[in-house]
């Protein structure tokens, strides 16, 4: 289904590109092009080309549409990484916090349940070798 919807979608796309260019431009893009009349100018009634314009555009937001739901309807909840098979390295993911336990500093030996704050405003100064 979805592949017959994708196919119609890309022939509407090229059908929409093609009537498009073969349209006559009418100077106005930009504000270019003469005129004068303003907002009292009026419009000439849509062509034929216009109205086969407006139809492939609705048609291709119609399939853009269905084609956005039957995407949702086929999703699942894993990853693309989950899908491959592809099992990650041991250690990476702890147990039960989501894999955020490694990216957390080891607590510190001074600032333990003793009631005393660590001592995060002093400098880091490197081991000395002996």
């Amino acid at each position: 289904m979805e592949n017959v919807v994708l196919v119609i979608h890309l022939l509407l796309a090229l059908a929409l590109i093609a009537v498009v260019l073969l349209q006559r431009s009418e100077g106005g893009g930009l504000g270019m092009g003469g005129g004068g009349g303003g907002a009292a100018s009026s419009r000439p009634p849509l062509s034929g080309l216009g109205k086969l314009t407006w139809g492939f555009a609705a048609a291709f937001i119609a399939t853009s549409l269905v084609l956005t739901i039957l995407a949702a309807q086929n999703a699942s909840d894993g990853s693309v990484v989950d899908r491959m098979g592809i099992a990650p390295p041991p250690g990476t993911e702890a147990e039960g916090d989501g894999g955020v336990g490694d990216l957390l500093p080891p607590p510190s030996a001074d600032g333990g349940g003793d009631g005393t704050a660590p001592s995060g405003d002093a400098p880091l100064t490197p081991p000395r070798a002996e």
